[in-house]
């Protein structure tokens, strides 16, 4: 009788935070949900979330999210724990610390660049390679 019971809401972030157009914003945000940039944010932007960087957008100070998709400007540091992607119109500037980076011809990245899962390959490989040239060394002094 009761079988059509609605389902309880999940903690979620279905609305997406918008900076629009015309629109400038001093200070900091801190956020679950996503947000699109189309205005411009001098200071620094805190979500778990998915950041748009819109053709008009900007955003200059201390970026950290999930993903990121840029159309617009950033110019600071940018710190992704997922994937970066950088549209055709995109200028980077900065210090940028990322998991994955997807680049379209045509974008500017000038940036100093660290990919953190690269970073734990490349020490696990360097230690292995380093391993087998101590161990022939060993059996070549033998």
């Amino acid at each position: 009788m009761f079988a059509d019971q609605k389902k309880s809401n999940t903690s979620s972030f279905s609305q997406q935070n918008t900076i629009a157009q015309g629109t400038t914003f001093n200070g900091d945000l801190v956020s679950e949900g996503d947000f699109r940039v189309e205005g411009l944010i001098n200071g620094s932007l805190h979500t778990s979330g998915k950041v748009v960087i819109g053709k008009t957008g900007s955003v200059e100070g201390v970026l950290s999210c999930k993903n990121a998709d840029v159309e617009g400007k950033f110019k600071g540091n940018l710190i992704v724990s997922g994937t970066l992607s950088l549209r055709a119109s995109a200028y980077i500037e900065g210090d940028v610390q990322i998991e994955q980076l997807s680049v379209e011809p045509g974008a500017t990245f000038n940036a100093s660049c660290v990919m953190k899962g690269s970073v734990k390959e490349l020490k696990n490989e360097v230690s292995t390679v380093a391993s087998s040239q101590n161990n022939s060394s060993s059996e070549e002094s033998a």
